[in-house]
């Protein structure tokens, strides 16, 4: 595991979906791709439901990924561009809980999304 992941467990809980925030450093696909592979590993990780995810890269531009949770990649972009942020990924992951959350599911990725950010600048 990456000693450089920040990973964020149980960020919040709604209806029985879980949701948790995870970021990093990235500079390439092919790191993004090492990143999803390396939380997807973790036990706990490897059960969940989704994994959205977006990336600004310096050298490819943004990059991002909905994992069946439709938009939800999208937001994350949006929010690492306002940012400014380069060349980090944040990543969403849900548990999901048996109800559907409608237009509340973008809510908790922005929740979740602001705690990776706050996380990220934390550590620079």
């Amino acid at each position: 595991m990456d000693p450089a992941m920040i990973v964020l467990d149980d960020v919040l809980r709604d209806r029985g979906s879980r949701y948790a925030a995870s970021a990093g450093v990235v500079a390439s696909k092919a790191q993004i791709d090492s990143f999803l592979a390396s939380l997807r590993q973790r036990r706990k990780f490897d059960k969940a439901t989704h994994h959205s995810w977006a990336a600004i890269l310096t050298e490819g531009g943004p990059l991002k990924g909905d994992d069946g949770e439709t938009g939800a990649g999208a937001v994350i972009l949006k929010m690492l561009d306002r940012e400014g942020l380069r060349d980090r990924i944040v990543v969403v992951t849900r548990w999901y809980g048996g109800v559907h959350l409608g237009g509340d599911r973008f809510a908790h990725v922005v929740t979740c999304t602001r705690a990776a950010l706050a996380a990220l600048r934390a550590t620079t």
